[in-house]
């Protein structure tokens, strides 16, 4: 058994040795691919040439990458953490005023980039006193305007570096990547991601298998950065769809037959509204996890109807939580539609009332988390690490919930989304799920909007099915024959699309003011 070490470019070493002709991951956007030798060896080079520029141990690198430079994305990654260095996985929607805010904050060193994103780094490095070179994809097709004594390209900086083995002495306490949040309720919070606490799934001695693990979230965000390394620990290639269409999905599954698949609640969604979504082989699945935000019952039962030979579960995690998951066990994922599983161990959870008291089976709370001896914090925010985590180390997650009598956590939305209307506590989830089991409807999302004498009413903003005539009072209809009277939506935005951030999340802020949205 080899000596795994304490970082995740351990397994990708490892790998090299034993596999490196093998392909360790594939861009299905365009059809490219990386070996293990070719990752593990270009990551060598880049490591090299970042030291020898300067960026020292402990200092802020940030990847600013689209999704379709995924090969690109994760030969960074891995340099970054060979050469002892902080990743700040960035997102490439985010205004240069955005990332400035974010960047500053992290007082990033160096950059990596593409071509058609430099106007904006550049912008962005005039006004981050620590930024000091960007390293950037393009090559040729970069702007001479926009070339700079700080810009560097990616493939002649990599070339120019001996390949053969490098790391930095690191430690399992040392910093490896700050994940800022998505913002949608304010400014993003860095989440300090140590190598001790950065992997669910632990290095191991993979059997080989030649298979894949296919998903498409992006790599900026918590699950986009889990399925870097941890195909390769299951002995599978990841595959990459760097921008998700459903058809186009089901086809590759059809083609490349893959056992393992990563979706996001918006991607199920897609899925089982397609007209063609009975027409394609999809019988190689053999797991499918959901996650990263709340999936609507009706949707998650189609699924396993359509897939009886796959495991298809909705799971729970944050970023802040760590190498942390609730998932459903394989034997109940027909069985408890609504819930998320049960803790993976050594994950804790509870549900607590506002006064912090745990509540009995069964009774609506806020969920806490708690991961002994992995628990992270923010990035120099001390008062926010100490409103967000107990002194026990317990995680305020603000999401509400309730946990079964057999330990099975159900979901009921977040605790800023709760409308109260005229003294009924109502639960969003609970009215989308219905309107979602509308057949001509493809998206849904509720929130209150306020009310002179009830205080909030109910709001539903919806994306009809392709060609759908559902009317207004159609739906309404629908819903009263499902709902108490107090739940029922009193008003119903039509929608060509619901505003959702890189992670599939409906920003809920922004249905408030329809008028108002670019």
């Amino acid at each position: 058994m080899p000596d795994w070490g304490t970082l995740q470019v351990d397994q990708l070493r490892y790998m090299a040795r034993e596999h490196g002709d093998q392909v360790a991951y594939r861009n299905l956007g365009d059809d490219t691919s990386l070996t293990f030798s070719e990752w593990d060896e270009r990551s060598n080079q880049l490591a090299r040439f970042l030291v020898g520029r300067g960026v020292a141990k402990g200092d802020r690198v940030s990847i600013y990458l689209p999704s379709d430079e995924v090969l690109r994305w994760i030969v960074a990654y891995a340099a970054i953490h060979k050469a002892g260095a902080v990743a700040v996985p960035t997102n490439t929607r985010l205004t240069a005023r955005e990332l400035t805010t974010i960047l500053g904050h992290a007082e990033i060193s160096a950059m990596f980039t593409t071509a058609d994103l430099l106007e904006t780094a550049n912008t962005v490095r005039e006004q981050v006193p620590s930024f000091a070179m960007i390293i950037t994809a393009g090559g040729a097709d970069v702007d001479a305007d926009l070339r700079t004594a700080a810009t560097v390209d990616f493939d002649s900086a990599r070339a120019s570096e001996d390949a053969s083995e490098f790391q930095v002495p690191t430690s399992a306490d040392d910093l490896a990547d700050i994940m800022y949040t998505s913002g949608t309720t304010g400014l993003p919070k860095g989440v300090a991601v140590r190598h001790r606490n950065i992997a669910m799934i632990p290095n191991t001695e993979a059997a080989w298998t030649n298979l894949g693990w296919m998903h498409g979230a992006p790599l900026f965000t918590f699950a986009g950065l889990s399925f870097i390394y941890n195909p390769m620990k299951m002995g599978l290639i990841g595959f990459y769809l760097p921008k998700f269409d459903a058809t186009r999905w089901m086809e590759l599954v059809e083609k490349e037959r893959p056992p393992m698949a990563f979706l996001v609640p918006a991607m199920a969604e897609l899925l089982v509204s397609r007209p063609d979504f009975e027409d394609h082989d999809l019988s190689s699945l053999t797991a499918v996890s959901i996650g990263s935000a709340p999936l609507a019952p009706s949707t998650l039962q189609r699924l396993q109807e359509r897939l009886p030979g796959a495991t298809v579960s909705n799971s729970y995690g944050m970023s802040e939580a760590g190498p942390a998951f609730i998932t459903m066990p394989k034997d109940q994922a027909g069985k408890r539609l609504g819930s998320v599983g049960k803790p993976n161990a050594p994950l804790e959870a509870k549900i607590v009332d506002d006064a912090g008291n745990e509540v009995p089976a069964g009774d609506v709370g806020e969920l806490l988390t708690r991961m002994p001896g992995r628990q992270r914090e923010y990035y120099k925010d001390e008062a926010a690490t100490e409103s967000t985590w107990t002194p026990d180390g317990w995680l305020r997650s603000g999401d509400l919930g309730y946990i079964d009598a057999d330990g099975y956590l159900y979901l009921v939305g977040r605790k800023k989304d709760l409308i109260i209307r005229g003294g009924h506590n109502v639960y969003p989830t609970d009215i989308e799920a219905v309107i979602l089991e509308h057949p001509d409807v493809q998206e849904a999302a509720v929130i209150g909007v306020p009310h002179k004498v009830l205080g909030e009413d109910i709001a539903a903003f919806v994306v009809r099915t392709p060609g759908s005539t559902l009317s207004a009072a159609q739906l309404k209809e629908f819903c009263a024959e499902r709902l108490a009277d107090y739940k029922r939506p009193r008003e119903i935005h039509w929608e060509t699309e619901l505003p959702r951030n890189a992670t599939g999340k409906v920003v809920k802020h922004e249905l408030k003011d329809p008028l108002n949205r670019s």
